[in-house]
């Protein structure tokens, strides 16, 4: 029986739970992983599209990655180096790729894949939403040629990098709206489930010593590891990895559809995703599935597979 594979294009800011998910896609044979797009988030630009290019290599996935934008739609960067250190792999370096620098914009290239996907692509998103909003600007017909949307981003509670938003969300929110509001059909996998999705540091050790993918996952955690912890949480948060496994393993995850939409005109609230899951109040439509649970044991015991299978 010949396996199903399901062609999905990766939107990153490659840090180090983007690497993570990079990663682990690599590894699932589920997945026909048809292209990638850099976006600063974590860190600039230039840093993010060396990342995933060189996060690739070493994952030994041969697939071509572009260039997105350098900065949100309407408001200045701001970035999460002291979490993922100023490089945006906790310090580790990497060897450069050797892979082919692609000089089509992001946009672009995502555009072209979708229309010779026919409405099967899946769209994974794990930093700030910009290329994706840049996308349906430039080429109004692309919402309606993705079969999904994935992203890790929001939460319908508190946020982390303001009491109201969630980082992803807090960097563009202009953006965050722009898809939000796109009409294609949505999966968030934001705070909710990816504060349950995370390694403890025995679990993450046993990775690190498997071979030459562990000891980069482990060593490239470490930072943020060590900040997770300062904050009260016992281990690392794989926030990137969720939307990547609930595509392929969505039985891991619970969650329930729901209105969502961004806080785009508020100070303190700006960037928040406001959603109708705990309100008397109701959206007149449920735009998206909100994802709220993980079995965290399973989820763990998967990565660990994944990551030292070979």
């Amino acid at each position: 029986m010949i396996e199903k594979k399901y062609p999905v294009w990766l939107d990153v800011d490659t840090g180090v739970d983007d690497a993570a998910a990079l990663l682990v896609a690599s590894r699932l044979t589920q997945l026909d992983i048809r292209g990638i797009s850099a976006v600063a988030g974590n860190v600039e630009l230039e840093h993010t599209f060396a990342n995933t290019r060189n996060v690739c290599a070493l994952a030994g996935l041969h697939v071509p990655v572009y260039r997105g934008a350098d900065k949100p739609l309407l408001r200045p960067l701001c970035t999460a180096a002291h979490v993922h250190g100023f490089d945006g792999l906790g310090g580790v370096v990497l060897p450069e790729s050797d892979a082919l620098v692609e000089t089509l914009p992001a946009w672009d290239a995502l555009y072209a894949e979708a229309v010779r996907q026919r409405g099967e692509l899946q769209l994974i998103a794990t930093g700030p939403l910009t290329n994706l909003a840049i996308a349906f600007s430039k080429y109004p017909d692309l919402p309606g040629l993705l079969k999904r949307i994935l992203i890790m981003g929001g939460s319908s509670k508190e946020g982390n990098d303001t009491p109201a938003a969630e980082f992803n969300i807090y960097v563009d929110p202009h953006a965050a709206q722009a898809v939000f509001k796109c009409g294609a059909p949505l999966v968030m996998c934001g705070l909710d489930v990816t504060m349950q999705a995370m390694l403890l540091p025995d679990e993450i050790e046993a990775i690190g010593r498997s071979g030459r993918i562990g000891r980069f996952f482990r060593d490239s955690t470490k930072k943020a590891l060590a900040f997770h912890q300062a904050n009260g949480t016992p281990g690392m948060c794989l926030h990137d990895v969720c939307p990547v496994l609930y595509l392929t393993h969505p039985h891991l995850f619970q969650g329930q559809e729901a209105g969502v939409y961004v806080e785009t005109q508020g100070t303190v609230t700006l960037g928040k995703t406001v959603t109708d899951l705990w309100s008397d109040f109701q959206f007149p439509a449920k735009n998206a599935f909100v994802v709220l649970d993980v079995d965290r044991s399973a989820f763990a015991s998967l990565i660990r597979d994944l990551l030292t299978a070979g």
